[in-house]
This record gives structure tokens, C-alpha cells and sequence, in this order.
């Protein structure tokens, strides 16, 4: 057979010419070292030929792994990597603060068949592990296979068992999620199950983003909320809670031009930590979960419609006077003016006469499509999985009208609340909340409600509600050069025991807005306390309203984050009945 006819189809480029000559060489190499009985060359032919193949394989996985690491997509987030099963990525809030985290614990077992003094093993499990059931460790040490006694154990746990020197004892590492804040945000947070899944909060509602980040696939899961904003929310309103302690309670923050959420806190809470120990009255979100009769923050809504539509100015006149007969029932003011009211009288005297008279002017069709626009119909737009439906009328007649223009009627959650209160004091946007934070400086376009006139007299008619010695009913949320406005509330509970509202269970509230004195587009922010079933007591005069409950904290709130938020004390005009007066002397600088 000659060299020509070795070639794939005749073809005979060098480098296969060459190979083949190195292999008919070869060959005859083998030939002459038979013929010449020289065993020993044929074998060091064979030698070198085994070694240049191992050579040559290692050479090709060499070339492969450095290109696996050079050049391919392993790891970069893409299926390649993945974090191991139940693993979830570290949660911040807008800062970078840790709010949740992956940790190495360990669980401890014993294998009874390598203890052989099993009487010692188990006294010094029991004095080292005292909180495992006796019958637990009798059941292992005593046992005859190996058995679990304790999960969750830190690795300064684990080495103090470990140095015991005790036979038969051994650990198998476990990821266990942490909240290093315990309580903190706990609500917004959320918690996960033991393998990893998330149940509550945002553990549930980015439950995928959290894992992928496991695998390497971007970086923490950022929250929009601040742990400063949410410190101070927190302690102001466990402080208002212990003096007034209602059933529960809620604060919450928002920035009015992202929706995003700042701060969120329900009470009682839980430390996330132990969130199996929690009861469902703890681990309930009742800033999303829970809805209730909002009383005369709806108040706000009314006067915007009032406005947006025409049928109303500031100057419009309302005869309070006397009770209000609709129908068949008679609406009653809880303070009772009796007096003519222009519009912002009536929202700075709360009257429920002005306002279902206001509601009549409007309409039933068009109050509704108002209030659905403005998402208080459905259940607030957020990521969180408990943000509850609403309860609505099912028919808006008059009835209807009448009750939900000052907050009877219609049962929404604090989320809801907020997202409307949003609408109102941004510019007249739509916005749905989120738990995610924005990138700096991004402001989202929402769908118009009502006009920027609208909302910069809004601004106006809530900053007058709250100015000292103007009569209106939030007063005690001021804070001098802040300039704060707001809407108190105060809905009675239905009770249908009694087939209508208890006066004695009540739901109060306070609605602020800051800084009104500026430009729309001009950072904003919204603050909410709510207190469920409040009690009166001595300083508040026995009452539980929302000027007494909700004001003064909403007010303390303030005055803590607004440094966090840039907000910078100004001397303030004074406003009455939506004009500026003269100049209020600056407090505190």
C-alpha cells in the first residue's frame, strides 16, 4: 500500500502526510527490532508511545478546564451555578443594611453504637443541651441507631458540644436563615420554612429573585425601606400603643412620587427569627392584611372629588347647622359646628353633614369611578401576597354615597389608604406601592386622577387642617418648619350584636403629608398611624379620636426621619382657608 492511497479520498495535505509517514516509520521501526531480535528497542518504543498518549490526554483536559474558565458561562447566573437547594440570597433595605441572610448552623446527632458509657454521654448532653427534652436524648443515647437531637445549633454552639469529647457525637452542617434585626421590619421582611421557602412578607413575594441571587445570579435583594425610617416608626408607635393600648396598631411611610414604602410596622409583631413561635394574631401584616372603616381620612378624598369635578371650590358654602336628613336616616356631626362652613371649614371641623352634602353634589356614579381610580376598590397595587380586597357597597345609592364620603361603609387596608393618599398629594398620579427600591432619581409615570390643581389645593386645604389656633383637627401633628398636613379619623366599628356602629370600639387615625410648602414635583411624603380599638386616658381627656391618638405620633414621626429623608426646617407662611398669612417665628434652630 504506497503513502497516496492512506489519504481520505486522495486528499494528501501535509500534516496528514506527515502523520502517516511518523506512523509507516513506526511501524517498520517495530519490524526491524523483531529482526534484529532487539526486544528491548521494541519496548521502549511501546513505552514511549503509552506515555505520549497519557501526555497528550492531560494536555486536553488542561485546555479544557482553562477554557471551561476562561470563556464559558458557568457560574455567571445562567443555570450553570446554582446555590444549594433551600439557599436564598441576602435581603438589604436602600441602604445596604442587612436585613436577612443565610448562615451556617448545624445539627447534632448521636450514634449510640460508639458510646461506650452511655450513663456519662447522656449527663453531659443534659447539662450541656438543657433545653431538649429529656425523653429526646434517653431516646438517642440509649437507642440503637443514630439519631437527631438538635437543629439550628451556631458554630460557637457546635464547638462547645464538640470539645466535650464526648464518643459517638457528630454534626451535619444546615443553612439556616437569619434576621438579624429580629423584630425590626419583621412584617415587611417576612420569614421563610424550613426548607427555605418563603411564607410571609417579602421572603414571599420575591421569593424567586431571593433564590436566584443564591446562585449567583446579581446581588442582595434591596428594599425599599430605610431601618432608620423604620426604627423611629416603630418606637413612636410602640410608645402611642403602650399609652393608649389598642387591639393593634399601624405606621407606615411613603414616598408619595415612587410609591415606594420607607417604613412599615404593625403591632403586635414577632422576631422573625422565631416566627413558629409567633401566634397568627402576631405574624399578621395589618398594614396589607387587615381592612377597617378609615372614618374621615376618606374625608380627603371627597373634598379632592368635590374639587376635580367642579362642583365645589374652597369658597363653596355647606349650612351645618342642623342634622343632615338623607333619606331615611339623619347624619350628625360628631363636634357639632353648627354653622354655615365653606369647604375647608368643613374638612378642618371634620363635619360629616358638610360632607354627604358635598358626596350628594357629585353623585353616586361619579363618586365611584373616583374611588376606583383612585384603587380603593381592589386591593392595593404592591408586591406583598397579603394586601387585602376591600369591602365596598354593593349598590352606591345615595345610602352608600353618603356613608363612604366619610369613611362608613367602605373597608380598605392602610396600604390601600396610602397608595390613594398618594394620588392625591403627588401631582394627581396614580402610583401603585412597592417593597423594591428605585434606582436613584427614577420616577415612575403614573395614570391622572385628579388635576395638579387639584392636588396643590389639596396640599393646601391638609396643611390648614394642621396649623395650631386654626380650628382644625390635627393640630397636635405639627411640627414647626416642616410644615405638616394632614386628616385625622375616626370610624366606629360595625357591631352586629347591636346591628350597627359601637362608640365605644373605634378605629382612629391620623393621615400626614410633608413638606406641603413646595412645589409639586418637590420631594413628598406620606405618614400614617393607625391605632385599632384605642383607649382614652387622662392626658388625651378620655378621648380616642384620631386628633388625640394618631396626630401626635404621626407628628414625632416626622420630626425623627425627616433628616433621613433631606427634608430641612424653612419658616412657614401661616395658611388660613388656603391663603397665606403672615410669617410663623421659627422653633428649634
Amino acid at each position: 500500500m504506497s503513502l497516496s492511497n492512506l489519504g481520505p479520498n486522495g486528499f494528501q495535505p501535509a500534516a496528514w502526510r506527515w502523520l502517516i509517514e511518523r506512523v509507516w516509520r513506526l511501524e517498520h521501526a517495530f519490524e526491524r527490532s523483531r529482526a534484529a531480535a532487539r526486544p528491548e528497542d521494541d519496548t521502549r518504543i511501546r513505552i514511549f508511545l503509552v506515555m505520549a498518549f497519557f501526555s497528550l490526554c492531560f494536555v486536553g483536559v488542561g485546555l479544557g478546564a482553562g477554557w471551561a474558565a476562561l470563556f464559558s458561562n458557568a457560574g455567571r447566573g445562567n443555570g450553570y451555578a446554582q446555590g444549594a437547594e433551600g439557599a436564598r440570597g441576602d435581603i438589604v433595605d436602600r441602604n445596604g443594611k442587612l436585613l436577612a441572610v443565610d448562615l451556617a448552623h448545624y445539627a447534632l446527632y448521636v450514634d449510640p453504637r460508639e458510646v461506650w458509657d452511655a450513663k456519662e454521654v447522656r449527663r453531659a448532653l443534659g447539662k450541656a443541651l438543657p433545653q431538649v427534652p429529656a425523653k429526646r436524648l434517653d431516646k438517642a443515647v440509649f437507642g440503637d441507631h443514630r439519631a437527631f437531637v438538635l437543629g439550628g445549633l451556631t458554630p460557637d454552639e457546635k464547638d462547645g458540644i464538640f470539645n466535650l469529647g464526648l464518643p459517638g457525637i457528630s454534626f451535619e452542617e444546615q443553612e439556616r436563615r437569619m434576621y438579624p434585626l429580629g423584630p425590626t421590619a419583621a412584617h415587611l421582611v417576612g420569614f421563610v420554612d424550613s426548607g427555605g421557602k418563603g411564607l410571609a412578607g417579602a421572603e414571599r413575594a420575591l421569593d424567586d429573585p431571593i433564590r436566584k441571587a443564591a446562585g449567583g445570579e446579581g446581588g442582595p435583594t434591596q428594599l425599599s425601606i430605610d431601618v432608620r425610617i423604620q426604627a423611629a416608626l416603630e418606637d413612636e408607635l410602640r410608645k402611642a400603643a403602650a399609652d393608649f393600648t389598642p387591639k393593634g396598631a399601624v405606621g407606615l411611610v411613603t414616598n408619595v412620587h415612587t410609591g415606594e414604602i420607607l417604613g412599615l410596622a404593625s403591632l403586635p409583631d414577632y422576631d422573625a427569627n422565631k416566627a413558629g413561635e409567633a401566634t397568627d394574631d402576631q405574624r399578621l401584616n395589618r398594614a396589607a392584611a387587615s381592612v377597617y372603616e378609615m372614618g374621615s381620612t376618606f374625608k380627603t378624598f371627597t373634598v379632592a372629588i368635590g374639587l376635580d369635578t367642579g362642583v365645589a371650590t374652597p369658597a363653596s358654602t355647606f349650612d351645618a347647622r342642623e342634622p343632615y336628613k338623607l333619606g331615611y336616616r339623619t347624619i350628625h356631626d360628631y363636634h357639632a359646628a353648627k354653622a354655615i362652613l365653606n369647604l375647608i371649614q368643613v374638612f378642618q371641623h371634620s363635619s360629616n353633614i358638610g360632607t354627604a352634602m358635598l358626596a350628594e353634589r357629585i353623585g353616586g356614579e361619579r363618586l365611584s369611578k373616583y374611588f376606583a381610580a383612585l384603587g380603593l376598590t381592589k386591593p392595593a397595587k404592591v408586591e406583598l401576597m397579603e394586601s387585602a380586597r376591600p369591602l365596598t357597597p354593593r349598590k352606591w345609592d345615595m345610602d352608600a354615597v353618603a356613608s363612604t364620603s366619610f369613611g362608613h361603609g367602605i373597608n380598605v387596608s392602610p396600604l390601600a389608604l396610602a397608595q390613594a393618599m398618594g394620588a392625591l398629594l403627588n401631582g394627581g398620579e396614580m402610583l401603585p406601592l412597592t417593597i423594591r427600591k428605585m434606582p436613584d432619581g427614577v420616577r415612575p409615570e403614573g395614570v391622572r386622577v385628579v388635576s395638579e390643581n387639584t392636588s396643590a389645593e389639596m396640599l393646601k386645604i391638609m396643611r390648614a387642617n394642621v396649623i395650631p389656633g386654626q380650628g382644625g383637627s390635627g393640630g397636635k401633628a405639627d411640627v414647626p418648619g416642616l410644615s405638616v398636613g394632614g386628616k385625622t379619623g375616626t370610624g366606629e366599628k360595625y357591631d352586629p350584636s347591636i346591628r350597627g356602629y359601637n362608640h365605644q370600639r373605634q378605629v382612629s387615625s391620623f393621615a400626614a403629608v410633608f413638606p406641603t410648602e413646595a412645589p409639586l414635583e418637590a420631594d413628598r411624603y406620606f405618614v400614617l398611624i393607625l391605632m385599632d380599638e384605642p383607649h382614652g386616658t387622662a392626658k388625651s381627656a378620655g378621648f380616642s379620636t384620631g386628633g388625640w391618638v394618631g396626630a401626635p405620633p404621626a407628628g414625632k414621626v416626622i420630626e425623627r426621619i425627616a433628616p433621613f429623608l433631606g427634608v430641612q426646617r424653612k419658616i412657614e407662611p401661616v395658611i388660613i382657608a388656603g391663603q397665606p398669612q403672615n410669617a410663623v417665628p421659627e422653633a428649634g434652630l
